[in-house]
């Protein structure tokens, strides 16, 4: 076995070291959260849907859903899909959306929920933040930025060197439990390495750190200001939140200000009867559902309405003509720049919805996969680990990583910048700690040989 074979391996065992309890963490609860389309209305059918009725007026309607939240503005409307769901209003307070349920026939209040209390959002944080805000978006990032190393440096260890199938297309099942084991790992890595490699690259635009410089980055080369059409994290939904729920005055519509006393949004309540005028126009458009029609904020200071399908490539959204209902403007996908086209691209097949149902059982069976890497990884430790050390492959001190390995490496430093940050923490810890540490690199496995 060379020496460079032995390093990758190494840096392949400390990556998995520290990668596999967030691996089994974000394939449990994306694996949960590709099924969001079924699970959701499933978890809310006791208030979704109505007896079918004449419906009331929209603004009827989102005067009853006010009424529920005291101090709120409207955030969107929520276009009825079928003649027997409940009207779903957004009502904004700050930073947080609530979604209210209401008869449209009878205009009733049938549930109010925080967006933030659904069961679904409650996933996606978890699989996201860690339900830690900004540093569990950054810890999930740095997790993910390994994971994407150990698949890599797990690739270039189990790559065929020959001609044969066994052992690298196809588990070898009948040669001892230790050719199992192995044979499952990496067996099952090959297999689902491209789906798991473009779920994880997929999902770091969404990540504070690396999402944040993406964003800069592309405003930098814009001739113009571009509103993504994804989250950073926790903190800029708030943020987008806010906006969207602080009315201002459009040429039609007059959005009364702040009260000096409370602080508190004063709407005239005319202000949104627009929407009895929009909403018709807008159904006719046959958008892909969710549509949400918003009244102007800070956010956009226009009457406008969007597709909030998670299939992003068929989103569509556009500035109204609240007098008349009129499609004033419209961005389709089409006409986003490229790299945002290509995100939406990527964020829609990590949502398990680009092509769904396939699509959801892509994603579950490379969440699948990852498991079985995880418990196949830890029966490998476990059998083999020597008494009294970590168990990594020894160091060798004749060791030399190459131009072009250490090209890589720089590459990947610089793509994935706190995989390269910690990189450099661990290298420089282990020149000037553990060097200096003779337990502790006889534990690591650095003492080299």
């Amino acid at each position: 076995m060379g020496s460079r074979y032995r390093m990758i391996w190494r840096w392949h065992f400390y990556a998995g070291l520290f990668c596999l309890p967030f691996i089994v963490w974000l394939a449990a609860t994306g694996m949960i959260y590709l099924f969001k389309p079924q699970v959701q209305p499933w978890l809310e059918r006791d208030y979704a849907h109505v007896a079918h009725g004449a419906p009331q007026a929209p603004f009827v309607q989102i005067a009853a859903a006010l009424a529920a939240v005291p101090g709120g503005v409207l955030n969107a409307y929520e276009l009825p899909v079928t003649p027997d769901q409940a009207t779903r209003v957004l009502i904004g307070k700050g930073p947080r959306v609530i979604r209210v349920f209401v008869d449209p026939s009878t205009a009733t209040v049938l549930h109010v929920v925080d967006e933030n209390d659904r069961f679904m959002q409650i996933v996606f944080y978890l699989h996201g933040e860690l339900m830690a805000g900004t540093p569990g978006s950054m810890l999930v990032e740095l997790a993910a930025s390994w994971t994407i190393v150990m698949l890599l440096t797990g690739l270039y260890l189990w790559w065929p060197r020959g001609a044969r199938l066994r052992g690298v297309l196809i588990p070898r099942l009948s040669s001892g439990s230790r050719i199992f084991w192995r044979d499952i790992h990496a067996v099952t890595g090959i297999w689902i390495s491209v789906m798991a490699l473009t779920l994880l690259l997929s999902g770091l635009p969404w990540a504070k750190s690396w999402g944040g410089m993406l964003k800069e980055g592309r405003q930098l080369y814009a001739q113009t200001t571009i509103t993504q059409d994804w989250t950073i994290g926790s903190a800029a939904e708030r943020k987008t939140n806010r906006a969207a729920n602080t009315p201002v005055m459009d040429e039609h519509a007059h959005m009364a200000g702040m009260s000096a006393a409370s602080g508190t949004v004063m709407v005239d309540p005319d202000a949104y009867s627009p929407v009895d005028v929009l909403a018709p126009k807008v159904a006719a458009l046959g958008w892909p559902a969710p549509v949400l029609i918003s009244p102007p904020s800070a956010l956009n200071p226009h009457w406008s309405a969007r597709s909030d399908t998670q299939n992003r490539p068929r989103r569509i959204e556009a500035r109204l003509d609240p007098l008349t209902g009129a499609v004033v403007s419209q961005v389709r996908f089409a006409d986003r720049p490229f790299l945002d086209r290509l995100i939406g691209y990527g964020v829609a097949m990590h949502e398990g919805q680009l092509f769904a149902p396939l699509n959801q059982i892509l994603g579950v069976i490379t969440a699948l996969g990852l498991l079985t890497m995880s418990v196949s990884s830890v029966v490998l430790w476990w059998r083999r680990r020597p008494v009294g050390v970590l168990g990594a492959p020894p160091a060798r001190r004749d060791t030399r990583a190459g131009g072009v390995l250490v090209a890589l490496i720089v590459l990947l430093a610089v793509f994935l910048p706190l995989f390269g940050v910690t990189l450099l923490l661990v290298l420089l810890l282990e020149r000037f700690v553990v060097r200096r540490w003779e337990r502790g690199r006889h534990f690591l496995g650095l003492s080299g040989t």
